[in-house]
């Protein structure tokens, strides 16, 4: 979730908070932590591509808010572009003049967003090798300016004699808190993770906890390395020329190089994921069967209408208004879905604690950087005002929620349909399961067990053999029972290989037994 962003809005944070920054970005970073907490939960009971839209559409249904935070959503990604085309260009112009050019920094954000159009037309496999590549890069200069960085730093530039205001350092992280949107992605990869109720909070924490290091230390380098002065000058394109005092005209170029990649491959990334979905959605009520292909089949005027729209917001406004209008977006659309997790608590096994501290952190923070920002620079609040009001507007005229459908995931509602009745599998199941380990011993485990359905995401099931299986077996197995009992790949069915030396393992799982050796339980005797 490393994107474009640190080096789109360093140069706005250290411009509010000065020696504070990395303070700023850990501020900012901890909102997004909270609120990655909701994610995690949502994303287990809730595995869905739909991601943010789908949690939102569990908790408050098809209607006008959901609908208008879909459009919302999908406004703040076309912010997210524009941002990062706006970054390309600052970054890529400095780089072929050695200078910023207005007229050159336009063209390469044009140029930018047309390629990636272009390339998402042609389809997913083209854009997927394109986008590894560039991660890889990225992350590997950034953490190479951070070490050579940190060892040139001039501590009295991070003194709290540098500090400004707390509010002043409240903002410099709230303003530039949408390069931490990142890590919502993982909820759309869901129903591709193995072992989710594990793996997903697990790559949910790391992703934050990693970015808010990386940010932090980034911003502790390029404020330690350079003169407040240069700060003001180069706020576009600041970490290139932060490089300078220990790099030399070699390190500008490097970080320079590394900014355009880290850009593109960031538009790239939203293109090709989030933003089509909200699209899609907002297009036909659900994502269609055929978007598993991962194209813009069936959507193609939606990209074309993201690429213009992204265009004519980054040649439209300056950095900050493009920040504070992005930010905003994204702790409204973050604030919801802390208040979906809280509202379904019980259903996603939550403490309501860290998701009413998300919800509340997120509406208050939204708050506070529109009152600062009125008060410092009012005309930063014009894009935001127009990102609020014309997705509102587009919502009351054109009324995409009377397409809402039940669930955004198709899958999800078969999952969903596959849980409610699961009873009816389970003798399906069970005579798979016999027809393949006749000396098997099956119990029924978690929250089916325990009668708690509205808590399930799954019917998990442990098979006890008197052979212990290895790792490759248990594999095969699964894919038996699951061909024999005519299950689709997207069902629900999780199945636990044991050995009787093993049973202590499923006392913490209220297992329930219900086949014994050779016949189900309450099965007539052969």
């Amino acid at each position: 979730m490393i994107g474009g962003g640190i080096f789109a809005v360093l140069g706005l944070t250290v411009l509010l908070a000065r020696g504070a920054a990395p303070l700023a970005f850990l501020v900012a970073g901890l909102i997004a932590l909270v609120t990655s907490y909701s994610y995690a939960k949502l994303a287990v009971r809730f595995p869905s591509e739909g991601g943010t839209i789908e949690f939102i559409l569990r908790a408050f249904g098809p209607g006008l808010i959901p609908a208008w935070l879909n459009i919302l959503l999908l406004a703040s990604y076309i912010i997210m572009l524009s941002l990062y085309a706006y970054a390309f260009g600052s970054y890529g112009a400095v780089l072929l003049k050695g200078t910023e050019d207005p007229l050159l920094k336009k063209a390469l954000i044009i140029i930018v967003v047309s390629t990636f159009t272009f390339l998402n037309l042609l389809g997913a496999l083209i854009v997927g090798r394109a986008e590894d590549i560039m991660v890889v890069i990225k992350v590997l200069i950034l953490l190479f300016f951070s070490a050579l960085g940190f060892m040139n730093i001039d501590p009295n530039r991070l003194m709290p004699s540098e500090y400004p205001p707390p509010l002043h350092i409240l903002t410099g992280g709230l303003i530039i808190f949408l390069a931490y949107e990142g890590f919502e992605l993982i909820a759309n990869t869901a129903t591709e993770i193995r072992d989710p109720d594990q793996n997903l909070p697990r790559a949910f924490y790391a992703a934050v906890l990693f970015v808010i290091f990386i940010y932090a230390l980034v911003a502790l380098v390029a404020v330690g390395n350079l003169p407040f002065d240069e700060v003001v000058r180069a706020k576009d394109y600041v970490l290139a020329e932060a490089a300078r005092p220990f790099l030399g005209q070699a390190g500008f170029v490097l970080i320079g190089i590394a900014a355009v990649l880290s850009t593109a491959s960031a538009i790239n990334a939203t293109l090709y994921g989030t933003a089509r979905i909200s699209y899609l959605v907002a297009k036909y009520g659900e994502l269609p069967r055929i978007f598993s292909r991962r194209i813009w089949k069936g959507a193609y005027e939606g990209l074309i209408i993201l690429a213009v729209l992204t265009i004519m917001a980054a040649l439209s406004f300056d950095l900050e208004n493009i920040s504070v209008a992005g930010s905003l977006g994204f702790l409204v659309v973050f604030a919801m879905v802390n208040f979906a997790n809280l509202k379904l608590a019980k259903v996603t096994s939550a403490s309501r604690i860290p998701a009413a501290i998300g919800g509340i952190g997120c509406l208050l923070s939204a708050v506070v950087l529109v009152v600062h920002t009125l008060k410092t620079n009012p005309s930063s609040l014009k894009s935001a005002t127009i990102l609020i009001g014309a997705t509102f507007l587009f919502e009351m005229v054109f009324r995409t929620r009377r397409r809402f459908s039940e669930f955004v995931d198709w899958r999800l509602r078969e999952k969903e349909a596959f849980l409610d009745r699961y009873e009816d599998h389970l003798k399906t199941i069970l005579e798979a399961i016999g027809s393949h380990f006749r000396e098997a011993e099956v119990y029924l485990l978690d929250e089916l067990a325990r009668g708690e359905r509205e808590g399930a995401n799954k019917l998990h099931l442990a098979v006890v053999l008197p052979r212990k299986l290895s790792p490759e077996e248990k594999r095969r197995g699964e894919r038996k029972i699951r061909t024999s009992a005519g299950l689709k790949s997207h069902h629900p069915l999780k199945i636990t290989f044991l050995h009787p030396q093993e049973k202590e393992w499923l006392a913490p799982h209220s297992a329930k037994k219900i086949r014994e050796v050779n016949r189900p339980l309450g099965a007539d005797s052969p």
